[in-house]
């Protein structure tokens, strides 16, 4: 598989004892909602490989204490976001039973630690897909899309308080690519390739009107990035699977979410999706 299409083949050089230490400074910072050094700092020779063996660990640390996993996201799949973070390819997360949250929710105070909402297209999956499925056939796999808004949330610092150094690609995979928690809106079935990339949403924070975006800022279609996730996973053994709920990629920016917000993402004939903070 090309490394420049995963972007993730590099040898890890972290040894087990790093990478579980890691974790479990991870999974302390979402407990405590204080969060952690970078990591990038910490461990300098960290690959991109290490990156993902932490939120592996991360996950794995997760599902064993009764957090079962739900599916996959897919970030940085914008242009802009990957300039950002001077990457020219997606990169994923793990999606846990405890992120689900429902439509028109009130997410109780302290519960993230520095919340930001994207909006997107989520797949739930009717079959199991194949590490070499194309667009098409991920499309005949799904059971059904449904807008989606994401809590992204940083248990790693975004920024060195004393370097000034921002968080790299590699903080962000270690730290599950972000992701804190997933919101689905109307379940629809029967949508094509090119409503796909059509689909999209005028995002407002308290009724003002903070992002507007359509599907095909998504890679250009949100097909193509299932479609990546799918070969990174089998690389690896792994799959997506039946039943999996997966964050296709945002097709706005992030949106900071304080205390006391309402945030508001009508994807026209989709549906509106709504999440409010305490």
């Amino acid at each position: 598989m090309d490394a420049r299409i995963l972007g993730d083949l590099s040898r890890p050089v972290l040894t087990r004892d790093q990478v579980l230490a890691a974790a479990r400074s991870l999974d302390q910072a979402e407990k405590t909602r204080e969060q952690i050094p970078l990591l990038s700092e910490a461990c300098p020779a960290m690959t991109m490989a290490d990156a993902y063996e932490i939120q592996a660990a991360w996950a794995s640390m997760k599902e064993a204490a009764g957090d079962p996993r739900i599916g996959w996201k897919i970030g940085l799949t914008s242009k802009a976001m990957q300039a950002a973070l001077d990457i020219n390819i997606p990169d994923s997360g793990v999606l846990l039973g405890s992120m689900r949250l429902a439509c028109g929710e009130t997410v109780p105070a302290g519960r993230f630690i520095q919340p930001r909402i994207e909006a997107e297209l989520a797949f739930v999956m009717a079959r199991d897909v194949e590490p070499d499925a194309s667009p098409d056939a991920i499309l005949a796999a799904t059971d059904y899309v449904a807008p989606a808004l994401e809590i992204l949330d940083t248990r790693i610092t975004r920024k060195d308080p004393v370097t000034g150094r921002g968080r790299t690609v590699l903080d962000t995979i270690a730290d599950n690519a972000a992701n804190a928690g997933v919101v689905l809106g109307q379940a629809h079935r029967g949508l094509s390739r090119e409503q796909l990339r059509w689909a999209g949403a005028i995002v407002t924070r308290d009724d003002e009107v903070e992002e507007t975006g359509l599907g095909a800022g998504v890679l250009g279609d949100p097909l193509l990035s299932m479609s990546w996730l799918a070969r990174r996973l089998g690389a690896y053994g792994e799959q997506i699977k039946a039943g999996q709920i997966v964050l296709s990629g945002s097709f706005i920016r992030p949106i900071e979410a304080p205390p006391g917000s309402r945030i508001s993402a009508d994807f026209g004939p989709l549906g509106l999706v709504e999440l409010c903070f305490d």
